[in-house]
């Protein structure tokens, strides 16, 4: 009797092979599809997504920015110094070296008393202009700031309190405030002219005139400050990532025995 019960069991547990009543898995025959591989997949996608995406992206702004002088430029070239002309297909990036050697003729000719003479003489009539002279006032500032050697540019990366007392923002330390700002409002106090950016673009943000008490320097480098701007916090700055190395490689290195105390 006991033999026929644990024959009747053995019959009734899951069988080795499935069968049509077991396509489901419900008896554990079949073991439910597993997404070990659909995440495995999913990754590799994410990492071609980062590989392939900053290339493609730089490429196509390359691409771009080429036709867009090559169509300014071209059309200034007359047609018997263009590649198309003894070349059955179309050379890009000629107009682009064309205005480049253009700006730098330019470049040389105002370097001489008789190109600074021209220059001035452009610019007076610019000024007489008044819509005009304000955003060429402006544009050149905005140029000379940036690509001039001699200009001027942030000078340190630092946080301030706001909006409100605990939360912190960071701000670019421009350099001191003009002289009427620390006459009327400085009273007696130094006075920091700071900028704050607007995230993710750096490029719009709030100008304040604030005692430097109230700004807390950091020894964080511009550019790592202006990542973190655009990426909205995402990109650590360089320093924290070689400190996180160092910090990683402290920690794998092995620690020696102890020697037994005699």
């Amino acid at each position: 009797m006991k033999f026929k019960e644990s024959k009747t069991n053995e019959s009734k547990s899951a069988p080795d092979t499935p069968n049509e009543e077991d396509q489901l898995g419900l008896f554990g025959a079949l073991e439910p599809p597993s997404s070990h591989v659909l995440a495995r997949l999913r990754g590799y996608f994410l990492t071609g997504l980062i590989v392939v995406g900053p290339v493609a992206i730089t490429i196509y702004v390359v691409w771009w920015f080429i036709n867009l002088v090559d169509g300014w430029v071209k059309p200034l070239i007359p047609k018997a110094y263009l590649p198309e002309t003894y070349l059955p297909y179309s050379v890009p990036g000629a107009g682009l070296i064309v205005g480049i050697l253009a700006l730098m003729v330019i470049g040389a000719l105002t370097a001489n008393l008789f190109g600074r003479t021209i220059v001035s003489y452009g610019e007076m009539m610019l000024d007489r202009m008044p819509v005009v002279r304000g955003v060429y006032r402006l544009l050149k500032q905005i140029f000379t700031t940036v690509f001039s050697k001699t200009g001027t540019s942030f000078k340190r990366v630092g946080v301030i309190e706001f909006p409100r007392r605990g939360l912190y923002a960071l701000v670019f330390i421009s350099g001191d405030p003009p002289a009427e700002v620390k006459e009327k409002l400085g009273n007696g106090e130094k006075l920091m002219t700071v900028f704050m950016p607007n995230a993710p673009n750096p490029t719009t943000g709030f100008v304040m005139f604030m005692p430097a008490k109230d700004v807390t320097l950091l020894d964080m480098a511009i550019e790592d400050g202006a990542k973190m701007v655009i990426s909205a916090g995402l990109v650590p700055p360089q320093q924290d990532a070689l400190k996180k190395l160092v910090d990683d490689a402290k920690a794998k290195k092995p620690i020696p025995d102890e020697e037994p105390v005699v």
